[in-house]
């Protein structure tokens, strides 16, 4: 089951990038940070509950970052440019 929880918080993340590589979204969008954010949150606790301590750092700053610019774009502001 976490192989596929691992590969799920993968794709999110890198559908949003891949997506923003080619010009579909915007790394500033509501929609890159959502698959930013819900991907890593994913991987992030994945990663706790396998100590696996690089990883959860990782994914934990990543989750971080996108939840920022989430909060930035609720209160009406453009976040600044992320990338995972």
């Amino acid at each position: 089951m976490s192989q596929l929880v691992q590969i799920a918080g993968a794709l999110l993340i890198l559908s949003g990038f891949v997506l923003a590589q080619f010009g579909v979204l915007d790394p500033r969008s509501l929609w890159y940070l959502v698959v930013n954010f819900v991907g890593s949150a994913v991987l992030t606790v994945d990663a706790y509950r396998e100590a696996q301590w690089g990883f959860f750092l990782l994914e934990l700053v990543w989750a971080i970052v996108s939840a920022f610019g989430l909060i930035q774009l609720a209160r009406g502001r453009r976040p600044a440019a992320a990338g995972h």
